[in-house]
């Protein structure tokens, strides 16, 4: 998208201004904002004058109504229009200056005082007409003011605080309200007359005003009633920004890519399944139509699969691969972590072991992954499926490469290795696949996009279906912002079995009642997961770690196998302690949030989380999943004090639901949207006026008139183009859009 740029801020020749044009205009250029003041507000990322006018009032402050001296009530706040009688000046002692002022509107007096306001003295002089706006009060029957903002009337300069509503702009570093509202004003009347990009049918339409008087009402509203309809405008140009850039994303893939057309006959996927010990569920049978339907178009599957912990997503990705496998290509499932990728082949492993599949297992550490023979009599496919695991280990290229290592790497160079399992080593230089066909991710908020691409960029001249899977619920609001060039699958039903874990809080003084649980547990010859938020204690910081309560623990149960796993340790070091927990050789596991997600022991039946106050909702959500996932009644108890708001309205959540969606909702509710685009390597920026909770309508409208633009061919150049570029061009590549 080309840009033609103005040579300055006062090109006469312009006849209106963009908003695209001015987020050119250095915010240095806005009178009051050079110097540290400008440079406070670059690097908080307003940057440019456009951003400035985006950066709206906090709240606002009325006083248009002028008030009588004698009929105003004690407590209230007006403004009112008075002349100055007398002004005098105290010093009370060396570093406290007071000055006084007695005031009249011809019919009542006013005493105002100042403090340490010395340039009051020579602005106020006696008989000057003035409007004050503040506080009345009433002391020993005289009305009073203290500190209240002043105008002087009758001056060329317009006043921006008396006899008006006034803004209340967020402060930026040591920028404050005032030099804000001062400045804004400057930038507001530089950059009319402002064009608008949107048709004058949508606003009408969908009841919008014109952006010219959204932004001059939003900033400087002579009524407080404008305000709601200026702030409607402006959230839906945020939102229709956002979904223009995710539909052409969408649009630009379905034009420009090459997928790969998969055969349709579903042999191995159908053998799969029926071959399962059990059956799938409803939901699942619907995702995975949903799937198969993209796989075997022309265009490559961009699918999010949403399911909660336990709901079946790893039976939807095998059999996801398996359709790939059956015309030839490969499959990969790419996790966050070795700990999850090990968990992810033993599955995925079990699964094709249960369903009468055989499976080679080709990895390094070969003993601890050795599989059992097939069930006898369980129809066989016409060869084995071949199951690779890859991680920092196993592809990691030394002077120490030995056999069993290169031939994981020649089998998936090859296309000998059917079915790739593995970490950010998927992507490393070196490992090559041979038909990359389709690709799933798993946990996809731990990946950045880099990573996500150079997956994708594996499958050489073809791009691979992609099947992008979390276990954290995304509200729908999110998944139209972050997530809305993708489609959308949901898995929501669970498998018949599983029973609601119950979720305790106990103080952390509680210690006793929580050994007593988990010597319960254990006599029960179940296991136990106690998780903290540390590894090692830090003089910092005052959370458990997990070495110190490895240690502790030990020491409690000395007759009990008490074992530690965190982040630190080597690869193989965590996957000979999770193959002893999954054998049941481990009665108590003490870690880190390692174990967050994938982690499968249906043995597990108490998860004890320390300090839980200091994780998300979304962490507790994914900890306690651990447990629950057998036939045994699960409990989860959070050991937690929790001294703030957040701290109390997170640990309430927990104990009130265990539905993972009311949960992020939730989540969204007591964080705010400032962190939530993190999860796609976007900025907070992205979200400076919108509410995702509160403006859900907003953001379905602005979604259908993006899309419907973009199917049209109405954005693609122009200002809309422009805008988009200008606002969201430093996270191009979050939003693939080029």
């Amino acid at each position: 998208m080309t840009k033609v740029v103005p040579p300055n801020w006062h090109n006469a020749l312009m006849t209106e201004r963009s908003l695209a044009y001015l987020c050119t205009v250095p915010v240095t250029k806005v009178s009051g904002l050079s110097g540290k003041r400008g440079a406070a507000l670059t690097k908080a990322g307003i940057r440019s004058v456009g951003d400035l006018l985006l950066h709206v009032p906090r709240r606002y402050v009325d006083r248009s109504t002028q008030a009588d001296l004698l009929g105003v009530a004690s407590g209230e706040e007006v403004t009112v229009i008075v002349t100055v009688q007398k002004v005098s000046v105290r010093r009370v002692r060396k570093n406290l200056t007071i000055i006084d002022a007695v005031c009249t509107d011809g019919e009542g007096i006013l005493n105002v005082t100042w403090f340490n306001q010395a340039f009051r003295a020579k602005q106020l002089t006696e008989g000057a007409e003035i409007a004050l706006s503040g506080k009345i009060e009433r002391y020993r029957g005289r009305l009073q003011m203290k500190a209240p903002a002043v105008d002087v009337l009758g001056t060329a300069s317009e006043s921006l605080t008396t006899g008006r509503v006034v803004p209340i702009h967020p402060s930026v570093g040591e920028v404050g309200p005032g030099y804000m509202r001062r400045a804004m004003h400057n930038a507001l009347q530089r950059s009319m007359p402002m064009s608008d990009p949107l048709p004058e049918s949508l606003l009408d339409r969908l009841d919008l005003m014109d952006r010219q008087s959204a932004l001059g009402s939003i900033h400087f509203p002579d009524t407080l009633s404008e305000v709601p309809a200026a702030r409607k405008r402006l959230v839906f140009d945020e939102f229709f920004r956002l979904e223009v850039a995710l539909a052409l994303t969408k649009n630009q893939r379905a034009h420009t890519a090459v997928g790969i057309s998969h055969v349709p006959s579903r042999d191995l996927v159908d053998r799969f399944l029926t071959g399962l010990p059990f059956s799938p569920t409803g939901a699942q049978d619907r995702v995975l139509a949903e799937i198969i339907d993209d796989m075997v178009s022309e265009h490559p599957m961009h699918r999010l699969l949403q399911g909660e912990v336990g709901s079946g997503k790893t039976v939807v990705a095998v059999a996801t691969l398996l359709l790939a496998v059956e015309g030839g290509y490969q499959g990969a499932i790419m996790a966050p972590t070795e700990v999850l990728a090990a968990q992810h082949y033993l599955g995925v492993s079990d699964l094709l072991e249960g369903a009468g599949m055989a499976s080679v297992p080709l990895v390094d550490q070969v003993s601890l992954f050795d599989q059992p023979d097939s069930p006898a009599g369980l129809p066989q496919p016409e060869r084995p499926i071949v199951v690779a695991l890859l991680t920092g280990s196993t592809a990691e290229l030394s002077n120490r490469v030995d056999a069993v290592r290169a031939d994981v790497l020649e089998a998936v160079a090859s296309g000998e290795a059917d079915i790739v399992i593995g970490t950010h080593a998927l992507i490393q230089e070196g490992v090559d696949f041979g038909h990359l066909g389709a690709a799933v991710i798993d946990e996809q908020h731990r990946f950045g996009v880099h990573q996500r691409v150079s997956l994708k960029d594996k499958a050489h001249n073809q791009d691979p279906d992609l099947l992008i899977m979390t276990a954290t619920p995304i509200p729908r609001t999110l998944s139209m912002t972050l997530y809305g060039d993708l489609d959308v699958s949901l898995l929501d039903e669970m498998p018949p079995g599983r029973t609601p874990v119950i979720t305790t809080e106990l103080s952390k003084e509680s210690m006793e009642e929580v050994y007593a649980l988990i010597r319960a547990e254990v006599d029960a010859g179940r296991q136990v997961f106690v998780v903290c938020p540390l590894v090692e204690d830090s003089d910092k910081i005052e959370a458990s770690s997990a070495t110190v309560e490895h240690a502790r623990l030990a020491g409690v149960f000395n007759d009990l196998n008490v074992a530690l796993l965190h982040g630190q340790m080597k690869p193989r070091e965590k996957e000979a302690v999770m193959d002893s927990m999954r054998a049941g050789d481990i009665d108590v596991l003490v870690a880190t949030t390692v174990i967050e997600v994938g982690i499968d022991i249906p043995n597990a039946t108490l998860m004890v989380i320390e300090d839980a106050e200091r994780f998300g909702l979304s962490q507790l959500h994914q900890l306690r999943g651990r447990v629950g996932r057998g036939e045994h009644v699960s409990r989860c108890i959070l050991l937690a004090d929790p001294t703030t708001d957040e701290g109390i309205a997170r640990i309430a959540a927990m104990i009130e639901t265990t539905d993972g969606f009311r949960l992020a909702e939730e989540d969204l509710r007591i964080r705010g949207q400032g962190t939530v685009f993190e999860a796609r390597q976007a900025g907070s920026g992205d979200l400076r006026i919108a509410d995702l909770l509160r403006d859900l309508d907003i953001l379905v409208a602005a979604r259908r008139e993006a899309f419907a633009m973009v199917a049209d061919q109405l954005v693609l150049t122009g200002e809309i183009g422009e805008e988009v570029e200008a606002l969201l061009g430093d996270r191009k590549e979050w939003l693939f859009v080029s």
